[in-house]
Parts: structure tokens; C-alpha cells; sequence
């Protein structure tokens, strides 16, 4: 078949737009861009997400330096411009930081790329953990061990007294992405306001939620785990509300409880517990306290072990949950996998979705979705890949990608994120 002169520019117009934008006979365009980290490495993989498929293209510049030693945490700060790594450090104990113990700031480029930009210390020992507040304004970086004061330095250097762990503050520039330490106001110390804000012992996970900033406490206080709940306030500070640290109860009489995370979405707050294999649910309120759900305490789906993580999406119908491991003898059941609820809007109770749990690849650590919320992602410590999968938004069903849902990324992957267009 002949085409016309216009027929053959209409076509090269057409294709020189669809270039423009990104978009190829195989793909819709970037979504976003996504960053996986890997301890093996101290790594960070990069990735493009392709709307049409959900697939993960590598980023060509990829992998990346993590700029210090073992990655556990990232942030990206609200308009994708900058990216924040956790490292936590080797050898690191309620003594004192570890070996490449750091928060690397990354300016991000309008391909993905990512350029280190310089590295900052939270106050305390062992990082864990780090959230932003709903503006992007303040990073709260949660460390296992809160240092003591030492009258000699004048400064919180010395080893851990009291078990209890440490939140650091700091001011995110909105133009360089740069931080700036912002010290404890209602706390001082030889009329000096200390550089941190304590917490429960050796929280593990923290949550900035509605105002609310929540750190998951993995040590027991007369036999219970607890959450540490704060107020964000203004200028970034933190205030301890008058609920005080909130006692996690035992669900099974004599199994003292192992919370392996905590995370939520809207007004839910759901914390897992690998000890029963349970899900605690939560609502929260305005002086962040949890106050237990309808139903309370849900089990996970059968022949699941070991949940990691969980995750609410963007429209508060559905939580998904990570399992480690599996306790089926059948060979067909998938080792690793996503247990998959809905959250009843009435009376908020928790019911399976049909067809999972789904099988994901080998010790999921962290889940994510994407921006348009087409597609959910886990980070896979054991076999270091992601795993992609589609959802469903009327019933909640996870899906195979088109071409494939699964990707290798880099060596002991632990969490990721993805950013939306960089503004």
C-alpha cells in the first residue's frame, strides 16, 4: 500500500512525537522512576517504569553507589527532585556508630540518573528507619541506640545508657534538597536543646502518618513491644503525646509478640506480627493514638509465615502483605509470597482477596506502588530481584505483568521507592 505525501508526514510526525514522550510500539512512556538498594554492594539499582507493561527498564547509568555501608532505608522528598539513602553501617552498637553509618542526599535527573550530592550523620547509633512529613519539609531518621551526653566533649557521643532509640531531625532545603539538624526544643542539657528525640528500645520501623510520627519498638517493657507516638508540630518538632508508648498485646496467651513492621494509609494503621502470623489493624486519631479496629487482630491467609511488611493503597480498599516463607509442605505453594485483603469501609475488618496469597520472589523485605497506581512492587532480599505485579482496582487481585514480573536488581536487596516526574 502507497501512502500520500501527507499520509507519510502525518506518520513521521506521529513518530517523532511518540519519541518525544518516551513512548515505543512496546511501551506507554515512563511513569516513574524507581530505586532499589542492596546491601551486598552498598548499591543502589535504578529503574524506569514503563506505563503501558509496568516494566522495569534499567537505568543506563545504574547501579549506583549507596555512599556508605549497608543500605536499609530511602526517601525520595515530595516533587522526586532529591533522594535520601540510609546507610546503616557495620559495626555499629549501642557503643557507638558503625563504619559508614550515613545519610547520602542524591539530586535526581529528568532521566532517572541519580548524582551524590554529600552525605549527613544522624545523632544516634545504628540507623533503621526514615520518614518525611506529608510537605517534604523534615526528615526524621530513626536510629536503634540514642547516644549519651558526655561532659567532657559537651556533646551526646557517649555509649547508649538506657536501651532506648533515637530519632534525628532535619530541615530539608526545597531548592538544593540539603539538610539542616533541628535539635529537640522541650529537651536541653547545660541550656542547650539536645540533637535528638528519644524513643522506645531498638525500634526497628517508624511511620509518619496524618500529623503523626510512630516508631515501632522491638525490645519488651514488661513483656510487651510497644509503638512511640509523637505529634509533628511546628518547625519539624516532635511532641510526645500524653497517650504515652502504646503497649502491643499478645494475641496467642504465652507467645510473646515479634512485630516485624508497621505502616498504614488514611486514617489505618497495621502492624505485622511474625511471632502468630497475625495483622494488627488500628485507627488513628488526632492525638495519635491507636485505638484497635472492628475484628482488631486478623490472620494472615493460610499457609503463610513469616510476614515482612505491609502496605495500604492509594484508595485505602486494600492491604497487602509480605510473607518471608511459607508453612506448607505442598511444593506448589510458593515460598515467598503477598497476602491480599480488603478493608471493610463499615466496620473495617479485614477479608482475604480471592486467588492469594501470590508469589513473589525469594524474602520480600519492602512493597511500593507506582504513581498512576496500576502496579505494586516487592524488593526480594534473598534472591536480590523485584517482583512486579498488576492490580486489579476493583477487586484488589494482583496479576503477572505482560512481559514478565520479575527483575534482577542488586545483591541483597533490602527496600525501594519509586518516584513520580521530577518537578
Amino acid at each position: 500500500m502507497k501512502l500520500s505525501l501527507v499520509g507519510r508526514w502525518s506518520m513521521a510526525l506521529f513518530a517523532s512525537l511518540a519519541l518525544g514522550l518516551g513512548m515505543t510500539a512496546c511501551g506507554g512512556g515512563t511513569i516513574g522512576y524507581m530505586y532499589v538498594l542492596g546491601q551486598q554492594y552498598n548499591q543502589i539499582a535504578g529503574f524506569k517504569v514503563d506505563d503501558y507493561t509496568g516494566n522495569l527498564t534499567q537505568i543506563y547509568t545504574a547501579p549506583y553507589s549507596s555512599n556508605g555501608a549497608a543500605p536499609v532505608s530511602v526517601v525520595v522528598k515530595t516533587g522526586g527532585r532529591y533522594v535520601y539513602v540510609i546507610n546503616q553501617g557495620t559495626g555499629g552498637s549501642a557503643n557507638g556508630p558503625g563504619t559508614g553509618q550515613s545519610i547520602a542526599l542524591y539530586s535526581v535527573g529528568g532521566d532517572g540518573s541519580l548524582t551524590f550530592q554529600e552525605s549527613y550523620q544522624s545523632q544516634g547509633y545504628v540507623s533503621e528507619w526514615a520518614q518525611m512529613d506529608s510537605t517534604g519539609t523534615y526528615l526524621y531518621v530513626l536510629d536503634k541506640y540514642a547516644p549519651s551526653f558526655v561532659n567532657s566533649t559537651g556533646k551526646y557521643n557517649g555509649p547508649n545508657t538506657d536501651g532506648n532509640g533515637a530519632i534525628t531531625a532535619f530541615t530539608a532545603d526545597a531548592t538544593t534538597g540539603r539538610l539542616s539538624l533541628v535539635t529537640n526544643a522541650q529537651t536541653q542539657v547545660n541550656g542547650l536543646n539536645t540533637p535528638f528525640w528519644e524513643v522506645g528500645g531498638s525500634p526497628i520501623m517508624s511511620k509518619a502518618q496524618g500529623g503523626c510520627l510512630y516508631t515501632l519498638n522491638t525490645a519488651y517493657t514488661n513483656g510487651l513491644q510497644t509503638v512511640t507516638p509523637y505529634t509533628v508540630g511546628a518547625g519539624g518538632q516532635l511532641v510526645f503525646t500524653t497517650t504515652g508508648n502504646i503497649n502491643i498485646s499478645q494475641t496467642t496467651p504465652g507467645v510473646q509478640t515479634n512485630i516485624t513492621s508497621i505502616n498504614g494509609g488514611g486514617s489505618y494503621m497495621f502492624l505485622t506480627d511474625a511471632a502468630s502470623n497475625v495483622i494488627y489493624g488500628y485507627s488513628t486519631g488526632g492525638t495519635c493514638n491507636l485505638t484497635a479496629l472492628n475484628g482488631g487482630t486478623t490472620a494472615n491467609q493460610s499457609g503463610t509465615s513469616n510476614p515482612s511488611y505491609s502496605m495500604v493503597d492509594s484508595t485505602g480498599k486494600y492491604l497487602y502483605v509480605t510473607n518471608q516463607s511459607t508453612t506448607s509442605t505442598v511444593t506448589t505453594t510458593p515460598f515467598s509470597s503477598v497476602s491480599a485483603f480488603t478493608i471493610n469501609p463499615t466496620n473495617q475488618e479485614l477479608q482475604p482477596i480471592a486467588g492469594s496469597p501470590y508469589t513473589v520472589g525469594s524474602g520480600p523485605v519492602c512493597m511500593v506502588e507506582d504513581p498512576t497506581n496500576q502496579y505494586v512492587y516487592t524488593s526480594n532480599y534473598n534472591d536480590g530481584t523485584v517482583t512486579g505485579k498488576v492490580i486489579n482496582p476493583t477487586t484488589g487481585e494482583l496479576s503477572v505483568l505482560t512481559k514478565g514480573s520479575t527483575f534482577a536488581a542488586t545483591g541483597q536487596a533490602t527496600c525501594l521507592t519509586i518516584s513520580g516526574s521530577v518537578d
